[in-house]
């Protein structure tokens, strides 16, 4: 972890109190922390540093890990296909993230992905603001994301039929610049950062896939500026009692105040100026984008994502 992220922490659990985490450094190169940990003075809970990976996520269970699909390799590898494909010039690719990056307009400050996965979008971040910051509850993803942050080159196997695999090798161009990017372990229902301290958020095909979608916009209303702050959300709205309560739902609810599209509601909720995510978003209208996950060499998976972009 660079140290130039210790500024910027404060614990997680201890929310909404705002206590600085406490730095033990054990092994430090170049400005990047290898080993130590990460101590809040109030609870006294300590976050690991781990091969330069900060795990700052307070509902981390190590033993579950074994069982999480996005800890396994394949996962891993169809997610760096989804995001990186379009670089590579693969005709099967998506051109879903750069769409996405060309709705946040260039900023002083720090741009967060909120479950950016293999880091694709907080790459594409670096160029548009001062610092970007990626984010995920999976340590196979952001351990993929740095290592693609200092290597700037990653070959891993592609699934193409049965147990066979075929290269696919990632190559950063020179617009994602390594020195203004960071990965992290962290929950998006709990973020470790100050109020009103990111210029920029993105939640991309994130929010139906978290226990309290509202929570987790209301943990993107708290962290982000007040004034001169921009929201893109983009979801296909796959809303699962899997992964969280049909009444957490934000839209396809069978009644309630939820039972229309959840495009619409979260557009709403950005736009109420009474509401919970305070000061209100001013919010375009919502636009669509296919996103691509690949399983196998003859299987893909078209998804619509819906998304829409907000400035206060």
């Amino acid at each position: 972890m660079k140290t130039q992220m210790l500024e910027l922490l404060i614990c997680p659990i201890c929310l909404p109190k705002e206590f600085p985490l406490i730095a033990d450094i054990v092994t430090e190169q170049n400005g990047d922390i290898e080993t130590g940990s990460l101590t809040c003075p109030s609870c006294m809970v300590s976050f690991p540093i781990t091969d330069g990976i900060a795990n700052l996520n307070p509902m981390h269970e190590p033993s579950t890990m074994a069982t999480n699909k996005y800890e396994t390799e394949a996962v891993v590898a169809s997610y760096l296909w989804s995001h990186f494909s379009e670089l590579t010039g693969d005709e099967h690719s998506s051109q879903a993230y750069s769409t996405w990056a060309e709705v946040i307009e260039p900023h002083n400050g720090i741009a967060l992905d909120a479950g950016g996965a293999v880091g694709r979008f907080s790459f594409e971040m670096s160029n548009r603001s001062d610092f970007s910051i990626g984010l995920d509850t999976s340590v196979a993803f952001i351990r993929v994301a740095r290592e693609l942050m200092k290597k700037r080159t990653l070959t891993v196997g592609l699934k193409d039929e049965g147990s066979s695999t075929k290269e696919f090798t990632v190559t950063l161009p020179d617009r994602f610049m390594s020195e203004k990017v960071e990965f992290i372990v962290a929950n998006a229902l709990s973020l470790p950062f100050r109020e009103n301290s990111i210029g920029s958020f993105s939640s991309l095909n994130l929010v139906d896939k978290v226990p309290s979608p509202i929570k987790h916009l209301q943990e993107m209303s708290r962290v982000t500026r007040n004034k001169e702050a921009q929201f893109v959300l983009s979801d296909p709205f796959s809303w699962s009692d899997e992964a969280a309560p049909i009444r957490e739902w934000l839209g396809g609810q069978p009644d309630g105040p939820y039972t229309g599209r959840g495009i619409d509601t979260i557009s709403g909720l950005l736009k109420d100026p009474k509401g919970t995510l305070q000061p209100a978003w001013k919010v375009s209208e919502p636009e669509n984008v296919w996103w691509k996950i690949r399983t196998h060499t003859n299987h893909y998976e078209l998804i619509q994502s819906c998304f829409v972009h907000a400035k206060r």
